[in-house]
């Protein structure tokens, strides 16, 4: 007799649409990386680009927010730089005493993560803003750069929406990565651009410099010439000289003064 076999049990379900979800997850996590990546091929400006992922990470978890700071040089402030809920703020220096997870973050060069944002003891002088939000967890990953953090990225979630898991927080932690890596690109393009500019400036002196010299040695052969065959000078030789001589005059002095300074 045929054995019987018994169907897929509850449990099977549950571990079924568990794995579902979770490959649902990682494909969305995908296109936001290839979302991210051509947008940050797309320009070379640090402004452009960090707006850019905090807009994607934003959309992608539906964030309540999702900011990008920058430490300054001297490692005591930090500035805003780029914000998906408010996309106008830039280069906005903020007070750490108000972000402990942002100094923690930044200091320890990893990240922090608060699934109970209304409960942290460390967040007890927020708290009142916090629940007026419905802020329920947050999330901050360093930027580092050099074996050091140099920004980070502010993610806070909803508290009737969608937790923050720790495939999620691995997610933010390759972002935060490939972050680092475009600010490294938009420093050197800035950089290249910077020296082009003051290359192009010292060339344009030295061409000025070049016909300020050319100028002076024509102007020198040609009264020694004038001098020599004319005589001493008299208003009424330049009286006689037509406008339109003196400008033709002019024009073939130029040309052979940027001639001469191109050949120095």
């Amino acid at each position: 007799m045929p054995v019987k076999t018994s169907g897929p049990t509850a449990a099977d379900m549950q571990r079924l649409e568990a794995r579902v979800q979770e490959l649902e997850q990682e494909r969305r996590h995908l296109l936001a990386i290839i979302e991210i990546l051509q947008e940050i091929a797309g320009s070379l400006h640090f402004v452009d680009i960090m707006q850019s992922i905090a807009r994607r990470l934003g959309e992608a978890f539906g964030l309540d927010r999702c900011s990008i700071f920058l430490a300054d040089r001297d490692g005591k402030t930090v500035r805003l730089v780029a914000s998906y809920e408010d996309p106008g703020i830039r280069n906005y220096v903020v007070d750490l005493d108000r972000y402990p997870e942002l100094r923690k973050a930044l200091q320890s060069g990893r990240t922090v993560f608060i699934p109970d944002a209304a409960s942290d003891p460390s967040l007890a002088h927020v708290r009142g803003a916090l629940a007026t939000r419905r802020v329920k967890s947050i999330t901050v990953v360093p930027i580092t750069w050099r074996s050091s953090a140099i920004g980070a990225i502010f993610l806070r979630t909803f508290r009737d929406g969608p937790s923050f898991s720790e495939t999620d927080v691995n997610f933010c932690q390759v972002v935060a990565s490939l972050t680092a890596k475009a600010l490294r690109n938009a420093h050197k393009f800035e950089r290249l651009q910077s020296r082009a500019g003051e290359n192009a400036s010292f060339a344009n002196h030295r061409a000025q410099d070049r016909e300020r010299v050319a100028l002076i040695g024509f102007l020198r052969r040609l009264l020694d010439e004038f001098a020599a065959k004319e005589g001493p000078w008299s208003e009424g030789v330049l009286a006689r000289a037509s406008a339109e001589e003196i400008e033709r005059l002019v024009g073939v002095t130029m040309t052979v003064l940027a001639q001469e300074a191109a050949a120095r």
